[in-house]
C-alpha cells in the first residue's frame, strides 16, 4: 500500500476517533450516525487544508497577542462551521464547538506521538537517507 494513502487514511482514522469522543464528552455536540461522520472528517480535513492556512494568514497578529491561542479559537470556528454545514452534525454554540476542538486536538497529538517511530517520522519505517559527506553549508 502506498504510505501517503495509508498516512491520510490513518490520519482521517485519528480525526473521526477525536469527533466521536467530543461527541461523547462534550454536551452540545452530536453525530447522528456514521455516514455523518464521514462527512465530518472529510469537511473538517478540507477546511484545515484549505481555510486555515488562509485564516492563519490574515490573523496572524491575533495570533501573536493571544500567544498561541488564536489558533484554537480559529480551529472552533472550523469545528463550529462544520456543524452548520452538515446535516445530521450538531454543535449547540461556539464553547461546545471550542472544547471539541481542544479534544481533536489533544487526540491528534497523543495518536500521532504513539505513531512516530525512533526516527520521528510518522508511518512504516522508511530506510535512513544517505548522508553527504561534503565540507559545503548550504544557505
Amino acid at each position: 500500500m502506498n504510505t501517503r494513502l495509508f498516512q491520510l487514511l490513518v490520519s482521517w482514522a485519528v480525526l473521526a476517533l477525536g469527533v466521536m469522543l467530543a461527541t461523547k464528552i462534550v454536551p452540545g455536540i452530536r453525530c447522528d450516525d456514521g455516514t455523518t461522520l464521514v462527512a465530518v472528517v472529510l469537511l473538517l480535513s478540507l477546511f484545515n487544508a484549505i481555510l486555515k492556512p488562509l485564516l492563519l494568514l490574515f490573523t496572524l497578529p491575533f495570533i501573536f497577542l493571544t500567544l498561541g491561542l488564536g489558533i484554537v479559537v480559529i480551529n472552533a470556528l472550523l469545528f463550529y462551521w462544520v456543524g452548520r454545514l452538515v446535516d445530521g452534525f450538531h454543535v449547540a454554540n461556539f464553547w461546545a464547538a471550542f472544547w471539541g476542538a481542544v479534544i481533536v486536538s489533544v487526540t491528534n497529538v497523543v495518536l500521532s506521538g504513539f505513531m512516530r517511530d525512533k526516527r520521528g517520522q510518522r508511518g512504516p519505517s522508511a530506510p535512513p537517507k544517505a548522508v553527504k559527506k561534503d565540507d559545503v553549508i548550504d544557505i
